[in-house]
């Protein structure tokens, strides 16, 4: 849909279609009658349909979670590669997980002027659905699977069964597992489900002491892990989100006397560093975050080229890292 026909259907003129996309005067009628145009039909201007006012700046608003995530930097690195080579800049906005960051630092994209924007986000209220289906740019989210936007995503769901699958099929009866909010359907509700299949398919049972959901970081993942391993009946192998969950939850099985793995498997998903140099080294996923990170920005690039609204989802695979964590002993 080009401008002049997204203007018919708005029923608007096509200079004031024009003046709202370059924020310019429009009266308030007309002004809603193109913002409900845009959310039933999601157009947005390709560069073609830009008007000289609004040039080309030749840079990305970058929106991100957090700065001390590896995943995050790495992420972010991949961004910067692609989008470098090209002679973008980025701007690089940090949230610290703050929802409420995230929508302020889209309006603040939206109303100056960058050329894109490459959301990194995690949970995804109607607020930011709305605000995204406002943007005036083309915008890509990395690491989540949003509906009716471009989107770079995992197979959370699938590297979460692996998992789980293979500490079950090395002879383990009693699953338990370490998560983080649902409202993260990535992160959260997408490797819950996961375990919950691999488990179903066993035909085991989980009681509910042994689901505990934690927080991102290795503090909190230690406090589940004591909370669920404080009384009589223990599980025999944990599926933790992230490798910082995991991490917390190995400190707490060698502080308890747990033998890992003998008595206690651990897998989670991140392949961190950290994963990789821990005293009892961690079982885990390999997500491609570098590689989420440039298909983002390629496909910034894509979307900055084109006069299509076609949103697009690339779900990347992941590769499953087996370590001493799940070693049968």
């Amino acid at each position: 849909m080009n401008i002049s026909e997204f203007a018919v259907y708005a029923g608007v003129s096509k200079s004031a279609v024009s003046r709202y996309f370059n924020d310019g005067y429009l009266s308030d009628d007309k002004r809603e009658l193109i913002e409900k145009a845009i959310a039933e039909t999601g157009y947005s201007p390709g560069i073609s349909a830009r008007t000289s006012k609004n040039r080309v700046t030749k840079l990305v608003g970058v929106i991100i979670p957090k700065l001390s995530s590896e995943s995050i930097s790495r992420v972010v690195e991949g961004i910067s590669e692609a989008l470098s080579a090209e002679g973008y800049e980025l701007l690089l906005v940090n949230t610290f997980n703050d929802c409420r960051k995230e929508i302020s630092s889209l309006e603040l994209f939206r109303n100056n002027r960058v050329d894109g924007v490459i959301l990194l986000g995690t949970v995804f209220t109607d607020l930011h659905l709305s605000v995204l289906g406002k943007m005036h740019v083309p915008v890509v989210i990395a690491g989540q699977n949003v509906k009716g936007f471009n989107c770079v995503c995992h197979n959370d769901e699938g590297a979460a069964y692996a998992l789980t699958k293979l500490m079950l099929e090395k002879g383990r009866k009693k699953p338990a597992m370490i998560g983080v909010t649902k409202d993260d359907r990535s992160a959260g509700l997408s490797r819950w489900n996961g375990f919950r299949r691999a488990v179903d398919e066993a035909g085991l049972d989980v009681p509910a002491r042994f689901m505990e959901t934690s927080r991102f970081d290795m503090d909190s993942g230690y406090e589940k892990a004591k909370f669920m391993l404080s009384g009589g009946h223990l599980p025999d192998c944990i599926f933790c989100a992230t490798d910082s969950i995991a991490m917390g939850a190995l400190l707490y099985c060698r502080e308890a006397g747990i033998d890992v793995p003998k008595d206690m498997m651990i897998a989670s998903v991140g392949d961190s560093k950290l994963g990789r140099a821990a005293f009892i080294p961690l079982t885990t996923a390999h997500l491609h975050y570098k590689t989420e990170g440039r298909d983002a920005a390629e496909m910034l690039l894509m979307a900055l080229k084109r006069s299509d609204t076609v949103a697009r989802t690339l779900e990347l695979d992941y590769e499953i890292i087996e370590r001493l964590s799940t070693e049968t002993v």
